[in-house]
Parts: structure tokens; sequence; C-alpha cells
């Protein structure tokens, strides 16, 4: 990579960072009422895109980063904190930015996705299990009553929701770093025509209603 190549790549993984930080500063939405304290920022959005762009590698960068500004700015729960953070994003992005490395398709990129959810979801079972009796002070017992109605169905709505919104999102954004010349040379993206097929446009809505459905249904609406 070239100098002119290495500077646009920081430059554009520095942007991600500080969105990805407005991102968690300015969204943070409660979506299980018995769990309150679970709360959905869209960080994983961003960080997910410049793994896409990037690759697995840079997304872990992204999020570290991150996670270390979190945690000397806004988070109130320190090293544990940012251990939670960056092993979360870390088991969503990567299985995706991976697998949309290797086939070089949004397909790819949505089945890696996927997977992220699943991993996140089984990695923050356990992370919650041994380490939220620590740095909340609950009894491990408690913990365990809460895996099924808040903690399992919180990350798969979290993870289902970047997903949709990632699928949403990439292509526009690809396409204005493109216009705007701070990408000019070339990315993992080279899926046809820059757009998401008709059979993917249907999944993201099937999923997305199925999110709304969930929420719904959580807090008691119908």
């Amino acid at each position: 990579m070239n100098m002119s190549k290495k500077t646009s790549k920081i430059t554009i993984m520095a942007m991600l960072c500080a969105l990805a930080f407005v991102a968690v500063l300015i969204i943070r939405i409660p979506i299980v009422p018995v769990a309150p304290f679970l709360e959905y920022e869209p960080k994983d959005v961003i960080i997910l895109t410049g793994g896409f762009i990037f690759g697995p590698m840079s997304a872990v960068i992204i999020s570290v980063i991150v996670s270390f500004i979190e945690m000397f700015t806004i988070s109130s729960t320190g090293i544990i904190g940012l251990i939670m953070n960056i092993l979360s994003t870390v088991a969503f992005v990567c299985p995706a930015a991976y697998l949309y490395k290797k086939r070089h398709s949004m397909t790819g990129g949505f089945v890696g996705m996927v997977i992220g959810c699943l991993l996140m979801t089984v990695v923050m079972v356990l992370w919650n299990y041994l380490i939220t009796p620590i740095y909340m002070g609950y009894p491990r017992e408690a913990v365990v009553k809460l895996l099924l109605p808040a903690i399992i169905p919180f990350n798969l709505l979290k993870s289902g929701i970047n997903t949709v919104l990632t699928l949403l999102i990439y292509k526009p954004l690809v396409t204005t770093l493109r216009k705007s010349n701070l990408l000019s040379f070339q990315t993992q993206d080279t899926s046809k025509n820059g757009t998401i097929s008709l059979g993917m446009t249907l999944i993201v809505g099937v999923i997305l209603v199925t999110i709304v459905m969930v929420i719904l249904v959580l807090n008691g609406v119908i």
C-alpha cells in the first residue's frame, strides 16, 4: 500500500471511530423492559462497515479504539466494561467481515452477520454469567434468571438490528466515500452494480419486521 492509500485508510478509519463514538453518545435505547441497563447503541454498524471496507483486523482496531474512548469518557464500568464491549463487537463483526472478504458479496456478508449474531449471543451469555456478578453486584443466580428474558433476547435483537442497518447503509456510505475521493482505492466491495439484490431486500424486510414484533411483545404492546 503506497503512502496515499495508507493515508486514505487512516483517514477513513479515524472518521469511522469518530462516527462510532458519536453513535454511542447520542443513541442509547433500552429495548428489554426487564433489564433497562441493557441499552442498544448502533456503533457496531459503523465498525462492521469498516470491516467490510478494510477487513476484520481493521474492524478489531476500530472496536478497541472506540471502546477505550468510551472507557475514559462516558462509561462507568471501567476495564470490565471495556472488555465486554470489545468481546461483544468483535464476536459480531469479525465473522461477517471475514466471510465478506472471502466471498466478495453482500450475501457472504449477510451469512457472516447471521453467524456473528449467534456467536455474539453465546459469548455475551458466557461473559455476563462470569462477569456481571462482579461489576454489578448481582448474585450469579440472578444473572441466570435474566438469561432467557433479557440477556439472550437483547443480544439477538441488538445484532439483528445492526445487521439490518448495515445492509441498508453500507452501499450508500461506500458510494459517498468514493464520490468524495476519500475511498479512491480498491476495497473488498466487488458486488455487482453496487446494489442489494431483491432477495437480500426481502430478507432485510423480514428481519426488520420480526425485530419490531419481538420488541413490541417484550414491551407488552401486543
